[in-house]
């Protein structure tokens, strides 16, 4: 059907979201479609491992699905999905660290001589990826949410159901604590 492609296309999400409310079978998954990557991207920098990512965003998109009369409209969709994979995923953090039973080991992350360099780039990338994951997780959320997502300290209090002055404490000893992790990649 390619006139109802084209009318998911031009409804905002909010309309996607009322409509999936209303009883529309396509609207929520034309909603999710429109995120995913977005949302999986937000998934893997706040998981542990791309499994647990995975894992996290099936859970929260189903209870994104469950919950959608919840929504608010004084926030905006992208928001409230974002606040629910971050918190699927602080959850799967939790339940995995009553399950583990070894200590996840030192990374051993070898500094980079050359930025021009593809691999080096991707080495930047893992090394970030593996330093963020030495913070604790609510210190992750805040950086992931501020310094990475690019969310104000305001809206990330809002995504993380947390105080301003608690985002800005996270993010200050999180990024004194990234500072000391990645203190090897400075010239």
């Amino acid at each position: 059907m390619a006139g109802g492609t084209d009318a998911t296309e031009t409804r905002t999400d909010e309309e996607l979201l009322h409509a999936h409310l209303a009883g529309d079978p396509d609207a929520f998954p034309d909603l999710i479609r429109r995120h995913l990557d977005y949302l999986y991207s937000v998934a893997c920098r706040t998981s542990q491992n791309p499994e647990d990512a995975a894992d996290a965003l099936q859970d929260a998109l189903i209870a994104a699905h469950r919950t959608a009369h919840d929504f608010r409209s004084d926030a905006k969709v992208t928001s409230w999905l974002h606040r629910i994979v971050v918190n699927a995923c602080l959850d799967r953090i939790r339940r995995n660290r009553v399950r583990r039973t070894l200590p996840l080991p030192d990374w051993d992350v070898l500094a980079i001589a050359d930025t021009n360099d593809e691999i080096a780039g991707v080495d930047l990338s893992v090394s970030i990826g593996r330093a963020l994951h030495v913070l604790p997780e609510g210190q992750r959320a805040a950086i992931v949410a501020v310094d990475l997502e690019g969310y104000s300290v305001a809206e990330a209090a809002a995504i993380l159901g947390v105080a301003e002055g608690t985002i800005k404490s996270r993010c200050a000893r999180g990024r004194l604590r990234l500072a000391q992790v990645l203190g090897h990649l400075r010239e």
